[in-house]
């Protein structure tokens, strides 16, 4: 098939007049689909706004209509579900995709899985927050490293295309995003095909939101100092908006009451802030007083590997999960609490049973023992002296087995210790927002300083900008801050 007929095609399930860019990247994407080169990988970065989704969604119908198979996935439940839900095929998440639990044990680790398939086409959306570090357990290197040894292994003629946008945070502890960088790429023996998407499309060019967005993309890309305080324009723009504090609590029912819980989110830059929010959003908003009430909007803060397969075996799964069933709760996992029972006090801690809902995993259901106390801690999860607590006196209950081997086992099964950890998400920090998108965000910058603008700041804003669909509200936004044009 010629390269030029594949790129109409592709432009053809597109539906709109492509941009520029748009048109380039067609062909960039039936030349590497069309291309013997074994190690390669299809490089395709795009700004908001500029059609990355459009186009990648066009390429997969394009891709079915010609029977090539192909796989989606995400680092994140949320965002596999928006991926998805845009390009009308099934997306699943990085982990659920390459790793394998060693056995159905809760208390067995998991291990890259083997890639069977044949020529088979991975695409990664999100790819901004696939690590080059070993930061989860769950791998023997990084996820990234881990990605490329299963899709390149074993000679089976797959090939890897990674999608995302490089101006949002990088993953944490890393100061670019490495998945998209093709220096990073090379270094691990890839030929690297590459497009950009920085034209706004014509249909998006009277967004606040987008437009405002473009003007911290450009900022970022001039890297170094910043020059001052971003300025974000209002005037004109029906997305966007400055929320003063005296208007934050009716404002936010507004949201609540048209569109929902589920599809509003406030995002802030420090733990401290959200918890702030969360407490006064549950008592002012909705009358909340106890710990944990059904239809609670909760956030996994720390990733858990032993309430999942539980799920999977009670589902009768093969024990990767099963359909819709996660192979584990990820940080950052979104869910709805249906129901909570057997509140008690233990070692030292309050811990619930509780029935969770996943609305990221096809509304999956999962039953299982939380730990209460960090739902309301400014610190992301339990504290290392905390855990230290936990596992000290929860050892003390096994102290009649024999063996050390014997008690660690026992640990790794105990409900207690491997409690979920659980955070409120009606207020989130960007980095778990992000790979979400939700009708409405409240920004909420905190303190701020001018000597705290840099490119980390302007990668925050824009993050958090991004991740609205439809309305954007500035909190208690400064002056300074404020584009009068």
């Amino acid at each position: 098939m010629p390269v030029d007929f594949l790129r109409e095609l592709i432009l053809e399930e597109l539906g709109l007049p492509p941009t520029e860019d748009q048109a380039r990247a067609a062909g960039s994407m039936a030349a590497f689909v069309l291309g013997d080169e074994a190690q390669s990988v299809l490089l395709l970065r795009g700004y908001a706004g500029t059609g990355k989704t459009s186009l990648v969604s066009a390429f997969v119908r394009t891709m079915d209509r010609l029977g090539r198979p192909c796989s989606l996935l995400a680092p994140t439940g949320r965002a596999a579900k928006v991926f998805a839900l845009f390009a009308g095929h099934p997306a699943f998440t990085i982990h659920k995709c390459i790793y394998r639990q060693r056995s159905m044990d809760p208390e067995a680790d998991f291990a890259l899985s083997y890639n069977g398939q044949r020529q088979v086409l991975f695409l990664v959306d999100e790819a901004s927050m696939v690590s080059d570090s070993d930061d989860s357990g769950a791998q023997r290197e990084s996820l990234l490293d881990d990605l490329l040894r299963f899709v390149y292994g074993g000679q089976r003629a797959c090939r890897l295309m990674l999608v995302g946008d490089d101006a949002q945070l990088p993953p944490v502890g890393e100061a670019v995003s490495p998945a998209l960088q093709e220096d990073v790429l090379r270094a691990k023996g890839l030929a690297v095909v590459s497009a950009a998407l920085t034209q706004v499309v014509r249909q998006q060019e009277d967004s606040g939101i987008l437009f405002n967005a473009t003007k911290l993309r450009t900022l970022i890309g001039q890297g170094g100092e910043v020059g001052g305080w971003p300025r974000m324009r209002f005037q004109g723009f029906a997305d966007v908006r400055v929320v003063p504090g005296d208007e934050l609590i009716e404002t936010l029912a507004a949201c609540y009451a048209r569109d929902g819980i589920d599809d509003t989110r406030v995002v802030c830059r420090s733990n401290r802030r959200c918890v702030a929010y969360n407490n006064g959003i549950r008592v002012q908003i909705l009358g909340r007083e106890d710990l944990l009430c059904a239809d609670e909007e909760v956030m996994v803060a720390k990733n858990n590997y032993h309430w999942a397969p539980f799920a999977a075996v009670e589902a009768g799964e093969d024990g990767d999960g099963g359909e819709g069933v996660p192979d584990f709760l990820a940080n950052g996992d979104m869910a709805v609490v249906e129901r909570v029972w057997n509140e008690r006090e233990l070692y030292g801690f309050r811990f619930a049973d509780c029935s969770l809902r996943l609305p990221d995993y096809g509304d999956a259901a999962l039953d299982c023992t939380v730990l209460l106390d960090t739902i309301f801690a400014e610190a992301p999860a339990l504290g290392r002296e905390q855990q230290l607590q936990l596992y000290e006196r929860v050892m003390e209950d096994y102290a009649d087995l024999p063996t050390k081997r014997e008690r660690l086992k026992a640990l790794r099964q105990d409900r207690h210790y491997n409690a979920v950890q659980l955070k409120y998400a009606y207020a989130i920090t960007c980095h778990k927002a992000q790979g979400g998108q939700w009708g409405n965000i409240f920004i909420d910058q905190g303190y701020l300083t001018e000597d705290m603008l840099d490119t980390s700041y302007l990668r925050w804003l824009y993050t958090a900008l991004t991740r609205a669909t439809r309305r954007v509200f500035f909190v208690n936004w400064r002056p300074e801050q404020v584009d009068e044009r």
